[in-house]
């Protein structure tokens, strides 16, 4: 419990209507969560406005609300506080709730189109094999040293972040890797924590349902690394053009990492194969299991990071070498026939780009490579003909499909889809619906030698339909797939 006034502690607060010695045993955003003693925070959302339930939440044992605007009628013995933004009071407030954990704990918080989850896991499992108790809050998973919980969004909401941050500092965790998503920080869910360092992978094509326009987007990216204190450091991708852009303003010390231009930690591929990549990091090689350009920034990226905080070098390429790829991350298998099956994670058009030029890169060019995509629903539309003309561009063969429509018809996200196949690709490409179905006439396409992509879900063990989730795992079904076909 903690007294109303101390969970205030730097809120923007406009008007307060009651007293503030009072106890508060929980903060809550959902009113259906509220109990005897819980604050309310009245959030205005995107689907529903939290203002139209401060009643039930005073009905269900609240003794304080938060809130922009107050209720014509105030309840006698409730406290109000009239707040400029409701997300960034409530950020605050679980911050102050659970006694800052942020601070206790060495937080770092990598942002960027693709490329976020596989370092934020890749930095969790380095300090791990380095003797530190390490925490990871990612889209794939949230790990609290050895626990594991299920992870739902890419940045979870401030109640959340704040909870496990506090549940890591209990459990003497010293470093934590975030993946912070456009989402998130636009709606402030990461205010109020302190961040030792930030990382910027690139941006690219995404999230436009949501930001409406490109630039929007990159300034709020832009703003986390404004956000950032002195006393961390910001660590940008210099060969995008947009990394130097995310250092103009922060208070931040400055790094970069390349592996085209100069920077402060630079990199060369020298093999690119399917059992690895070798590279020369800084003037000493390394051979790493992970495969592919994009990775190579990724672990250069890991390898920033730690070196930042002081690990030595010789360790930190030691333990580069023994990572493996995440999971749904440029994940592959072999088949006894000799099919190889790629899953990735790749939904926007330049993941998609940079997995299948690594596959063409790799491949000795008489084997086909045959891909199976589709896009979401109810997200950015601007992308679907993009990854309709790379994919057709790019591969032997095409197969649009389904990914999670949601509530879209998946028949019209396919055609739509379809409208950036250039005309000279037009027969390389089918469509099916089904996305099983899609995955076994991607099998029976395919002999020895030919490299199968299933690209759009990785790690994603569901298929969204009509707002109802069935059981869906891209590299369970292959496996199935091509086992079954083998025996």
């Amino acid at each position: 419990m903690k007294l109303i006034k101390d969970i205030l502690y730097k809120v923007t607060i406009t008007a307060i209507h009651g007293a503030t010695n009072k106890n508060v045993v929980s903060i809550d955003f959902d009113s259906r969560k509220v109990k005897q003693g819980s604050l309310f925070v009245a959030q205005k959302g995107l689907v529903f406005d939290g203002h139209k339930f401060i009643g039930q939440a005073i009905e269900s044992g609240a003794i304080a609300i938060v809130c922009q605007q107050l209720p014509t009628t105030l309840v006698e013995g409730v406290t109000y506080v009239e707040v400029e933004d409701s997300d960034s009071a409530l950020a605050v407030i679980a911050s102050n709730f659970y006694k800052n954990p942020s601070a206790k704990l060495k937080l770092i918080g990598i942002t960027g189109t693709n490329g976020k989850t596989t370092i934020a896991t890749l930095l969790y499992k380095l300090f791990q094999k380095a003797g530190f108790k390490a925490g990871l809050l990612s889209t794939v998973k949230i790990l609290i040293d050895q626990k594991e919980h299920q992870a739902t969004h890419t940045t979870p909401n401030s109640l959340l972040i704040n909870n496990y941050l506090n549940e890591m500092v209990n459990a003497g965790v010293e470093y934590c890797f975030m993946e912070v998503s456009s989402h998130g920080i636009h709606q402030k869910r990461t205010k109020g924590l302190h961040f030792e360092g930030g990382v910027f992978t690139n941006l690219t094509h995404d999230h436009l349902d949501y930001h409406k326009t490109f630039k929007e987007y990159r300034d709020v990216k832009k703003s986390f690394f404004d956000s950032l204190p002195k006393s961390a450091f910001a660590l940008v991708n210099s060969d995008d053009k947009n990394g130097l852009l995310m250092l103009q303003n922060t208070n931040a010390e400055k790094y970069t990492y390349a592996l085209k231009t100069m920077a402060d930690f630079k990199a060369k591929i020298l093999e690119n194969q399917f059992t690895g990549l070798l590279l020369n990091i800084d003037g000493d090689e390394v051979w790493t299991r992970l495969i592919g350009s994009f990775n190579a920034y990724n672990l250069l990226a890991v390898y920033g990071v730690a070196k930042l905080l002081k690990l030595h070098k010789t360790e930190v390429l030691i333990y580069l070498s023994e990572l493996e790829s995440v999971t749904g991350r440029f994940q592959y298998f072999i088949s006894k026939e000799g099919i190889t099956a790629v899953v990735d994670y790749a939904h926007t058009p330049d993941a998609l780009k940079n997995v299948l030029e690594t596959i063409n890169d790799i491949r000795t060019g008489n084997e086909q490579v045959i891909t199976v995509v589709g896009c979401g629903g109810d997200r950015d539309k601007a992308k679907r003909p993009i990854m309709g003309r790379l994919a057709s561009q790019l591969s032997t063969q095409v197969i649009f499909t389904s990914d999670n429509p949601r509530t879209e018809n998946p028949q019209i996200i396919i055609n739509e889809i379809e409208t950036g196949v250039e005309p000279q690709n037009y027969k390389k490409t089918i469509s099916i619906l089904d996305r099983e179905q899609a995955i076994k006439t991607a099998t029976k396409l395919a002999k020895s030698g030919d490299i199968i992509l299933i690209a759009g879900k990785g790690h994603e063990t569901y298929q969204e339909i009509n707002g109802v989730r069935s059981h869906f795992d891209d590299f369970e079904k292959i496996s199935q797939i091509l086992n079954a076909i083998e025996s």
